[in-house]
C-alpha cells in the first residue's frame, strides 16, 4: 500500500560520518551515523517519505590512498564509490534500523548502490576539480603531485586535497526503484558519494568510468526524478552566507531562487564549498520542486517550520 506522505530528499554530507578532529575509524563511523539518525528522527516521525542521500569525499580519498600502497591489484575509481556506497549505508542503514527500533516504529530501510549516467565527453575529465581525501600539508600535497601524479588545490582555505573529475549527473539509473520503495513508506538510502558514474554505449549497455559525481547535484536530479517537493541540504553551517568569514558576512535566511542564482553567478560561492549546493538547491526548484533547504542537523527542526537555515524558493 503506497503512502500518501510528501516525500522529502535529504542530502548528507561525507564528512557527517567523520567529524573534525576525528581520524574516521569504525567507531567514529558507527557513532556518527547514530547521531545522523537521531537527528532525522523528527522527518521518520513526521508527514515524510524519507530518501537519504550522502557524500564519500573523505572515505573514497582513503581508498585511494590505500589502492596507492597496496600489494593486491587495484581497483578503479568507480569500484570505490561503489564499495563506499555500501560500506556508509550499511553504517547509516543500521543504525537507523536501531533507532527505529528504540522508537517502536515498524518501518524499512533500503540502502540502493545507485549508479548515475554521465556524458564520457564531459569537459570536466579534462579539469579536476572535485575535492577527495584527507586534506593535506602544502608540503605533503606537492609530494603527491610529483610522485602520484595527482591534481592538487587550495580547498577553500582549509587544506590542500586531491581533486578527481566530476562530469554532470543526467540521469539516476535506479529512480523508479527508489521512488517505488519511498511510496511504500520505506526509508530509502541511495546516490552514495553522488552515485557510480556510468556511461552508456550504443548497445545500451553500462560501464563504469574513472569519476566522481557531486552528492549535491546528483541529489538535486534525484529528488526532481522521484517527484519530492522538499530538498535539503545537510552542511556544517546553519544558513548560507555571503561573504562567508570575512567582516561584512551576511546570512540568507530566505531568498528566492533567481536572486541566488544572481549571488552564485557573481562568485559569492566557492566552488569547492557551498557553491555546487547553491547550484543544486537553484537547478532542483527549476525543475519542479517546490523548496529547498540549506542548514545544519541542528538548525533542521526550526528549519523545517520555516524559522531557520536558508529557506530558497
Amino acid at each position: 500500500m503506497e503512502s500518501a506522505k510528501q516525500t522529502v530528499l535529504v542530502a548528507l554530507g561525507g564528512h557527517a560520518f567523520i567529524e573534525h578532529g576525528q581520524k574516521g575509524t569504525f567507531r567514529d563511523h558507527q557513532s556518527n551515523a547514530a547521531k545522523i539518525s537521531r537527528q532525522l528522527q523528527m522527518l521518520v516521525q513526521g508527514d515524510y517519505q524519507l530518501v537519504i542521500t550522502h557524500g564519500n569525499g573523505p572515505q573514497v580519498g582513503n581508498l585511494l590512498l590505500q589502492n596507492e600502497a597496496a600489494t593486491v591489484p587495484p581497483m578503479p575509481l568507480d569500484v570505490l564509490v561503489a564499495q563506499t556506497e555500501g560500506s556508509l549505508g550499511y553504517f547509516l542503514q543500521q543504525a537507523m534500523m536501531n533507532e527505529l527500533a528504540r522508537q517502536q516504529i515498524k518501518r524499512e530501510v533500503f540502502t540502493i548502490v545507485t549508479q548515475v549516467l554521465v556524458d564520457p565527453a564531459d569537459s570536466a575529465f579534462q579539469n579536476p576539480t572535485k575535492p577527495v581525501g584527507p586534506f593535506m600539508s602544502q608540503e605533503d600535497a606537492e609530494k603527491c603531485r610529483v610522485e602520484r601524479g595527482w591534481s592538487i588545490v587550495d580547498d577553500s582555505g582549509r587544506g590542500f586535497r586531491r581533486v578527481v573529475p566530476s562530469p554532470k549527473p543526467k540521469q539516476i539509473l535506479q529512480g523508479d526503484l527508489i521512488i517505488e520503495a519511498a511510496r511504500k513508506g520505506h526509508i530509502v538510502i541511495a546516490c552514495g558519494g553522488g552515485g557510480i558514474p556510468v556511461k552508456q554505449a550504443e548497445d545500451g549497455t553500462y560501464e563504469g568510468i574513472e569519476a566522481v559525481i557531486d552528492k549535491d547535484l546528483s541529489s538535486a536530479i534525484l529528488a526532481n526524478q522521484i517527484g519530492a517537493r522538499l530538498f535539503v541540504i545537510l552542511t556544517e553551517v546553519p544558513q548560507v552566507y555571503i561573504n562567508f568569514k570575512k567582516p561584512d558576512q551576511e546570512a540568507l535566511s530566505k531568498v528566492s531562487k533567481n536572486k541566488l542564482m544572481e549571488l552564485y553567478e557573481e562568485g559569492y560561492f566557492p566552488p569547492g564549498s557551498m557553491g555546487p549546493k547553491v547550484l543544486a538547491a537553484c537547478e532542483f526548484l527549476n525543475k519542479g520542486g517546490a523548496k529547498a533547504i540549506i542548514t545544519n542537523p541542528e538548525t533542521l527542526e526550526q528549519a523545517l517550520k520555516g524559522n531557520g537555515g536558508t529557506q530558497i524558493t
